[in-house]
């Protein structure tokens, strides 16, 4: 999928090394190679990149779970966990990082059967947070303390079927 100059893909192997050096560039969390390479394997049609200049610069990682639903309702679904997602800062507000969340939550929706689309967001992170809300997340909850910092985060989830 392409648009405003930018492509969206599959991560492919290959492209390790530039998805850890946009995580390590963009947020304070950062995951081992095998981290990376198990959710590819296991998920994936929900871990995609966006290329844009010749390279990736963002990129978006979701794993499939199965829990009750995120809207305080006792219904054991499937659910799609955006683990994590990132756009550097040069490519930011280009609507990459909603092109990345809306694909990640379509393929998890179409190809996994997903029925709602969860994510945790830093309490402090204004931009994502409203990045979240613009696509129809709600805040569901407060993790406290769920950072290796210490900081908390917001639960924010959607329905599946309200993706277009």
């Amino acid at each position: 999928m392409a648009s405003e100059g930018y492509r969206i893909r599959p991560f492919r192997v290959e492209d390790l090394e530039r998805v850890m050096e946009i995580n390590f560039e963009c947020l304070p969390e950062n995951y081992s190679p095998s981290f990376y390479l198990d959710l590819h394997k296991r998920f994936p049609e929900t871990f995609l990149v966006a290329e844009l200049d010749g390279m990736i610069q963002g990129y978006v990682m979701s794993r499939i779970e199965r829990g009750f639903s995120k809207f305080h309702v006792l219904k054991p679904t499937r659910l799609c966990h955006i683990v994590s997602i990132a756009v550097r800062e040069p490519y930011r507000r280009r609507g990459i990082g909603t092109e990345l969340l809306r694909s990640a939550m379509r393929n998890g929706r179409e190809v996994y059967e997903a029925e709602e689309c969860y994510l945790e967001v830093r309490v402090t992170n204004e931009p994502a947070i409203r990045l979240y809300q613009k696509l129809g997340f709600v805040r569901v909850k407060r993790n406290v303390a769920y950072y290796m910092d210490g900081e908390d985060a917001w639960v924010y989830a959607i329905p599946l079927k309200e993706i277009p």
